[in-house]
Formats: C-alpha cells, structure tokens, sequence
C-alpha cells in the first residue's frame, strides 16, 4: 500500500486534495498533517473522516523530531506539500511565521524525505505545491510560463520562492524525486474569509462594507479549486520527475470587476434589489508592494498531462455562492474570535 503524506489537508486547497486522494485511491493510506492554525479547519473534510484509508495527525511540519517520527512509523513514501502560511497580508504584518513554516518547515519536510528514502529513491516523490506570486507582477502582456524568472515582491512570495529553490536544490544535490507546480488564485468551498470571494459574500449577506484595495485595478488569474486538485492528481501521478508545471484558470478578472459581478450573482440569490450590495463596495488604502497583475501559461501541463480546466468564472463563481449560502455555519464558526480581530486590524483601521 503507498503510504501518502498530504501536509495542510484541513486547509483549504488541501482538503480537496485529501478528499479526492481518499475517495478515488481506496488502496492509498492518506496521512492528513495539520497544526489546525487559523486556515486549517477539520469540518471541511466531515464528510471523509471515517473512511478506512485515511488518518488525521495533528502536528507542526517545523518540529524535527516530530516529523523524523512521523516517516518511520507510517512509512511514509510520498509526500504532496501544501502546508504553508498563504495570505500576502499577513506576510506584511508578521513575516517571521512565513519563514518558520514556509521555509524552515519545507526543509525539515525535506530533510526527513531524504534521510528515510535513501535506499529506495524510485518508489518515492516529494510533491512541493506553490504559487504564481513567486514570479513577481505582470504587465498589461504576457503570461508566467515555467521558465519566467523569480522575482518575488512581498514576504509571502518570497518565503515561498525560497522553498521552491530549496526543493529544486535537493533534487539536484540529493537525486532526491521531486516535482513542482505553481497556481494561480484559488476560489471554491471552504476558503477561509480572509481571501477577497468568501470575505465579499460573508460581508454582502450582514451588510458590511467591501474593502477593495487602491483602485480595485490590481489583476488576478482564479482557478477554481476543484480543478486545481484535479491538476495536482494528474501531476503526482504522471508528471516527471524534477519539473515544474504551472495551473492556471484562464479567468483574468480585475478585483473591482469580480466584486461586481460577485454583489450581482448575491443580489439575485437573497433577493435583493440588483444594485444594492454594489453600494457596499469601500475602496481602502492599497497594499503595500502590490503586483498588478498574475497571468498564468498552463499549456505546458494541458500538453503533456492532458489536464485543463474545467469551469469558466462566471459558471465557478455562482457554484461558490450557492456553496457559501447553503453552509452558513460553517462561515459562521471560522468568522468568529481571532478572525474578527484579524479583520479589525486589517481593514476597519486602514
């Protein structure tokens, strides 16, 4: 039996990737890793948490003895990393937790991999999940490809720069196998309220204000979250060893346009008088450092894997309303205690 260690499974991305490597692949054990911070939340993955292949293991990635421990006695012989700290804002405010975790934690990860896996290197991969911001800010043109040069512009991007040249270096250095991808923006089900979609939603539904950075100008690539666990599936288990491969929705939105639409598509689901919740929209102080634009290349995994998504944003966009509406108590558990306080400093105060 392959034994599969998915890091940040109570996350959001990470949950749907726990809940499709246990649903699809019955002869898989799946190890669910989560320090269960803020982001990471247990009822997103209700629904999966009986079945006979999978088994939650809280804990932090950066503990050493811990994770040593966690390789031997599962026998871990693959890995698929997403556990990170993953909002630019908070990189702003407390960039010392990104470097714990997102780097120090990748290394600790790493290290463990090679020092378990070093006599059976082929029947192993080390699957490091990443992000586009790692490429810096685009133009009005073009798009990241994997080839596009580094440039991180804030702690966040940088921190996870910084793993994925960790992650490359040990499989150069090491032999160890090793593959990369790198996403655009994630939307769908379950995404904490700190990300601009739930937070608009839970915002909209209690009549508060909507906080748009600057001009609401600032460009991004959303991938809906189904699609990008489906990509990250294709990759584990045919990607080469030793690529990069970028996943990327083709759904360039500028933020004030997706917040429009967004204050639309919830005027017709609570019925409300079209152009009532656009009224809410509050344009705040912009965020230190921030990229114009993402565009993501996803030709390279459509290609050669033969992924490609799924759902157009508009289609994506009314299936997350519908979700966030139908499962007000799960919205309403994750916006209480220190996310009220994290929402105050963050915008309120601005």
């Amino acid at each position: 039996m392959k034994t599969v260690l998915i890091t940040g499974g109570a996350g959001f991305i990470g949950s749907h990737v726990v809940r499709r490597f246990v649903k699809k692949y019955s002869d898989y054990k799946i190890i669910n890793l989560d320090k269960l911070t803020y982001a990471g939340n247990l009822e997103n993955l209700r629904d999966i948490e009986k079945e006979k292949n999978y088994e939650f293991i809280k804990g932090d990635i950066t503990d050493v003895a811990f994770i040593q421990e966690l390789f031997s006695k599962y026998a871990i012989d693959s890995v698929i990393h997403l556990a990170a700290e993953s909002h630019v804002d908070r990189s702003i405010s407390n960039p010392m937790e990104f470097i714990q975790t997102n780097i120090v934690g990748t290394m600790v990860l790493l290290n463990a991999a090679k020092f378990h896996w070093k006599d059976r290197l082929d029947k192993n991969l080390f699957y490091h999940i990443s992000t586009d911001e790692v490429y810096g800010s685009l133009g009005d043109t073009g798009f990241f490809t994997e080839k596009t040069s580094y440039d991180p512009r804030s702690p966040y991007s940088a921190s996870k720069a910084s793993s994925d040249h960790l992650v490359r270096a040990f499989y150069h250095t090491y032999q160890l196998p090793i593959v990369i991808s790198n996403c655009s923006n994630n939307y769908g089900p379950n995404q904490f309220p700190e990300k601009l979609i739930p937070l608009c939603i839970h915002n909209i539904k209690n009549n508060k204000p909507l906080p748009i950075y600057g001009k609401g100008e600032n460009i991004r690539d959303w991938l809906w979250v189904d699609d990008h666990a489906i990509a990250i599936d294709t990759i584990f288990h045919q990607g080469k060893t030793g690529e990069t491969y970028n996943i990327g929705g083709n759904n360039e939105w500028t933020n004030i346009d997706l917040v429009r639409l967004l204050c639309k598509i919830m005027d017709k689901k609570i019925n409300r008088e079209t152009g009532t919740s656009e009224k809410l929209i509050t344009y705040v102080k912009d965020r230190a450092g921030h990229d114009l634009r993402y565009a993501i290349d996803s030709s390279k995994l459509q290609k050669e894997l033969g992924w490609k998504p799924s759902l157009q944003f508009e289609e994506g966009l009314e299936k997350t309303v519908a979700w966030y509406l139908a499962n007000e108590e799960w919205l309403n558990n994750v916006t209480s205690g220190n996310y009220q306080k994290y929402y105050e400093n963050q915008y309120v105060k601005r």
